[in-house]
């Protein structure tokens, strides 16, 4: 491990190395903003990767990756004097400060759920014009949705317990069954949606990530369904020419075996 004046000289190394490469580098001398903007994105899911597969190698590897294009905006917003890197690092600097301050003012709180409301309240205070002006528009649904709930659920706006976010689970299927059944196809949509959400909103008052749940309910449908096709190539046959009642043979062997 590097103490704080090895940490310190690694990020002026990088930041030298930055500058070197946006004078002399032809890729990293036509990168832009907009040009950059979708490798960090797949960046971040990269090092999401990392973190789920418990791979701290990888998650260091990937956070080095992201560091670098932290550098990399900043170096770009420099060029036209609009911010730099201690412009950066002072912002979430003073950000951190006032947002907390039971740790660096007078404010005394009980626990994470007061820091949390907190949190909130300041953020309006500091001319957000709405708790959820916060929830990035690009997020992935299944995300925005749970961070949509865990923002109002900070200004008091929640279910008292978990049994009624059941019943209104209940109730929003219901109601898209009704539509399945009126054969109401716009209505269905709406319905499905509320479904969803209703279910995110359950998984949250289990302490459940509903992304984290279905990431891995598609990793293990991944799995199955490769040695299923591995199987059925093993015995000669085609994916393709194989009944339905045929293909459950070797899924359900699949799952056998995975329970063994």
């Amino acid at each position: 491990m590097n103490n704080r004046t090895q940490q310190l000289q690694a990020f002026e190394r990088l930041l030298d190395i930055m500058d070197e490469l946006r004078e002399k580098c032809p890729w990293d001398k036509k990168q832009t903003f907009q040009s950059l903007k979708h490798l960090t994105i797949e960046e971040v899911y990269e090092l999401n990767d990392a973190i789920s597969e418990k791979n701290t190698g990888e998650i260091k590897k990937e956070l080095g990756d992201l560091l670098l294009h932290i550098v990399f905006y900043a170096k770009i917003g420099s060029e036209d004097q609009s911010f730099d890197i201690g412009d950066v690092c002072n912002g979430i600097c003073e950000k951190l400060i006032v947002r907390h301050p039971h740790i660096y003012g007078d404010v005394v709180v009980q626990d994470e759920q007061a820091v949390k409301e907190n949190w909130e309240k300041i953020k309006l205070k500091e001319g957000n014009k709405s708790v959820l002006s916060g929830v990035p528009k690009s997020l992935p649904a299944v995300v925005k949705a749970f961070r949509i709930q865990d923002k109002v659920k900070g200004v008091g706006f929640d279910w008292d317990n978990k049994n009624d976010v059941w019943n209104k689970v209940e109730e929003e299927l219901e109601e898209f069954k009704a539509e399945v059944i009126a054969e109401n196809k716009e209505k269905q949509e709406q319905e499905f949606g509320d479904v969803l959400f209703a279910l995110i909103n359950y998984a949250r008052f289990c302490d459940i990530n509903p992304e984290d749940a279905l990431n891995k309910t598609n990793n293990k449908f991944i799995r199955r369904f490769t040695e299923m096709e591995k199987l059925i190539k093993e015995d000669h046959k085609i994916l393709g020419n194989l009944s339905l009642n045929e293909l459950d043979v070797y899924w359900n062997n699949v799952k056998k075996k995975e329970a063994i």
